[in-house]
């Protein structure tokens, strides 16, 4: 499924695109991380505040803000330029055959942590097989990355990672790849210490049995940054499962 947005010519190098997972746009815990971000990446449109005891509105709109901009997602190949000689339509239609040629995955149970001082949806337990399925994003897409510049490289305060991170950040444009790698798909800023567990309880109350469900990895999407600090969009979406496909044929 690709999204229709109006794109001048010469534009896709200035752009930034980014392989995320994100669920189909009428999945219950889309819909509901829409509400909760305050907006929907697969049409563009704010969403009106929520409020999630004991959380006002405006104090959910706050903690969410830096999620905002990139909707809910979890990263396989992080956002990238355009590499010289490569198109924006050469890329789709190379996620819609790698989409078509991988197997659907299912994390029996993912839960709610605090990571870093941020708050997100993680598989409960390790899982081998995604973290090779987000690999085969990493090393199969390389080609249409354009190398970082300074400023990029710069922005990920390279002095602060590890010997291992920074030669990811310098050979695949992202420092948290291969065994750096964490799945995990963002519901807010960082949160204080002293308001954990307020957030804790705001996050079950809002999302309740939604958090139970297992989580289905059965589609890849393209998202677009179309210019520098702008919310990303969801430019293309594919569904995982060429078994599918040849069963329907």
């Amino acid at each position: 499924m690709q999204i229709a947005y109006s794109i001048a010519i010469g534009e896709e190098k200035s752009m930034r695109y980014a392989i995320y997972f994100t669920p189909p746009q009428d999945d219950p815990l889309t819909q509901a991380t829409a509400r909760w971000l305050g907006r929907d990446p697969f049409s563009g449109e704010p969403v009106a505040p929520v409020a999630a005891a004991p959380f006002s509105a405006a104090e959910i709109s706050f903690h969410t803000a830096a999620a905002r901009r990139y909707g809910f997602h979890a990263t396989l190949k992080a956002p990238f330029r355009l590499a010289e000689g490569e198109t924006e339509k050469g890329l789709i239609a190379a996620l819609d055959d790698f989409s078509r040629h991988s197997e659907p995955l299912c994390v029996p149970r993912a839960v709610v942590r605090r990571l870093d001082g941020f708050y997100a949806l993680v598989p409960e337990e390790p899982f081998a097989a995604l973290d090779a399925f987000a690999a085969g994003v990493v090393t199969g897409f390389e080609r249409f990355r354009a190398p970082l510049s300074s400023e990029e490289i710069d922005r990920r305060n390279p002095e602060s990672l590890t010997p291992g991170q920074l030669k990811n950040l310098q050979k695949w444009g992202y420092p948290y790849v291969f065994e750096d790698f964490r799945f995990h798909m963002t519901l807010t800023g960082r949160v204080p210490q002293s308001e954990a567990a307020r957030m804790e309880r705001a996050i079950d109350a809002f999302f309740g049995p939604l958090l139970a469900e297992p989580l289905e990895i059965t589609s890849l999407a393209l998202f677009v940054e179309p210019e520098p600090g702008a919310p990303f969009l969801v430019k293309s979406f594919h569904e995982l499962g060429w078994k599918k496909e040849r069963k329907t044929a």
